[in-house]
């Protein structure tokens, strides 16, 4: 058995009435790895993270999470448990920044179920306690740490609704890295970025690799994003899985040619 596997899908089907979304659709995403799953609008991509992150249960498929000695089968947990206890964070492809809060106070907002648990769920925090003061200032200092990484620490106390878009995309990764995954599901972070922010965006997802023990799985349109960060890629069509592999494999197969890159984009190109 592989130990770097993070995350088994296995026979993954998601039905809606006579609809098949996704059809028996299997693969391994590895730990420090990134795992980019492309494909056309309505391939699926979007069900398949709503099935790990427990917005869908699943029609047929087990999906595992393994790590820390542990094993977690999402299909079997709920939404909230998945997030909690296997510690699985998602961003989604419409920014969901809470924007009357500032920077700092959406990173805070994140590690509510910590600090709630320091103040035992709520009169430590009422009467200052050392507990939670202590708690208080590593999640500020957690916070700090992310707003750093993402050059954002000079704008802790602006609005988030008032950051450029490019500048919103990073903050929602560095929200859900406050959560401490050990699986982040990013769908569609590139989505409206002008070239230099979608490099500042791959050098991010890159750091967030190579130095957090933590797996990444990336639904992008953006195939240069895709191309120069991605370890192992996916590839769906009409819900089925059409092919996988590294970046180099998939950007010369001939059906995911024909079904999603066309030849310009085969060759560099972005696809429309």
């Amino acid at each position: 058995m592989d130990t770097d596997i993070l995350l088994t899908v296995e026979h993954l089907t998601m039905r809606f009435s006579g609809l098949i979304a996704i059809d028996d659709v299997s693969f391994n995403a590895k730990n420090r790895q990134i795992t980019a799953i492309i494909g056309p609008n309505g391939a699926g991509k979007t069900t398949l993270f709503n099935c790990l992150t427990g917005f869908y249960s699943p029609t047929i498929g087990r999906l595992t999470l393994t790590h820390e000695n542990q094993v977690f089968l999402l299909e079997r947990l709920r939404g909230f448990e998945i997030t909690k206890r296997a510690k699985v964070a998602r961003t989604f492809q419409n920014i969901r920044l809470f924007p009357a809060m500032s920077v700092l106070e959406n990173l805070i907002v994140a590690q509510h179920n910590q600090l709630m648990r320091a103040s035992g769920f709520t009169f430590k925090g009422l009467f200052g306690l050392r507990s939670y003061r202590q708690a208080e200032k590593a999640a500020v200092e957690l916070a700090c740490y992310w707003l750093t990484q993402i050059k954002l620490l000079e704008y802790a106390d602006t609005p988030a609704g008032s950051l450029p878009y490019g500048a919103q995309r990073k903050l929602e990764i560095a929200r859900a890295m406050c959560t401490c995954p050990r699986l982040l599901c990013l769908d569609e972070p590139a989505a409206g970025l002008n070239p230099s922010e979608s490099l500042a965006l791959s050098e991010l997802l890159v750091f967030i690799k190579e130095k957090h023990d933590i797996g990444i799985l990336l639904i992008e349109h953006d195939m240069q994003v895709v191309m120069d960060i991605s370890d192992h890629i996916i590839v769906l069509d009409y819900g089925r899985k059409i092919a996988e592999g590294i970046p180099i494999e998939i950007r010369r197969n001939p059906t995911v040619i024909a079904a999603y890159l066309g030849e310009e984009a085969s060759t560099g190109a972005q696809p429309a």
